[in-house]
């Protein structure tokens, strides 16, 4: 199992690794395997990328974002201007329904809610306003509200974490409850466990998700 500063170290690594991040910018502390990042940096999109990086690193339990978004004076925009922007770009994006997302803007922060009928149109929603200048934040209240009943939801997704090259199928279990998918079992990373969501996400049918999956270095499946 990885020490505490090995995992930093590896972190530190993969934050060099990006070319969009200076990793000078951001503290690294972990404890027990959980990262929290520090630090300022110029765009909420850098701070997205930081996250993603340090959750793509095996032994990392969770991670604690505690970096702060602070823009100069020539790329300050207004809540009002951010809104604008936002809409704009969500009517651009053919990933994301006309008119089923709405957009609040307050400090900065940007809220979305609505309903849309997949998981991947509620993560292109955040995906396309995050990288707007002026943004703090997103929050990310968009219902999924799937237009076709569930059926053998279970066994869909079990066949879809079979297909990916990047999970031990075998250490994850599937229960439903109707339209909610429960997962369970251990995997080597965040960003494991995240994949393991997406691809439950897809199976058609299923609106909520409790992802319960552990983070574990070297799991003993049983």
């Amino acid at each position: 199992m990885k020490t505490d500063v090995e995992i930093r170290n590896d972190v530190l690594a993969e934050l060099k690794w990006q070319p969009d991040i200076d990793e000078t910018e951001i503290g690294v502390i972990v404890e027990d395997g959980i990262v929290t990042l520090s630090g300022i940096v110029s765009e909420y999109r850098k701070k997205a990328l930081a996250n993603k990086a340090a959750k793509s690193v095996a032994g990392v339990k969770a991670v604690a974002e505690d970096i702060e978004v602070k823009y100069g004076d020539d790329f300050k925009k207004t809540d009002k201007e951010i809104a604008k922007a936002a809409v704009n770009v969500l009517e651009w994006n053919a990933s994301v329904p006309k008119e089923k997302v709405m957009v609040f803007v307050e400090d900065g922060y940007i809220y979305l809610s609505g309903k849309v009928a997949w998981d991947y149109q509620r993560k292109a929603a955040k995906r396309t306003v995050q990288n707007l200048l002026g943004v703090q934040g997103v929050v990310n209240n968009i219902e999924i509200v799937p237009k076709v009943k569930p059926q053998n939801v279970e066994n869909e997704i079990i066949k879809a974490l079979e297909r990916s090259a990047t999970l031990e199928a075998k250490g994850i279990r599937v229960q439903v409850d109707g339209s909610t998918v429960q997962l369970k079992g251990r995997v080597h990373s965040i960003k494991e466990r995240e994949e393991a969501e997406q691809a439950a996400y897809k199976a058609p049918g299923v609106r909520a998700l409790k992802n319960e999956i552990v983070v574990q270095l070297h799991p003993e499946f049983v």
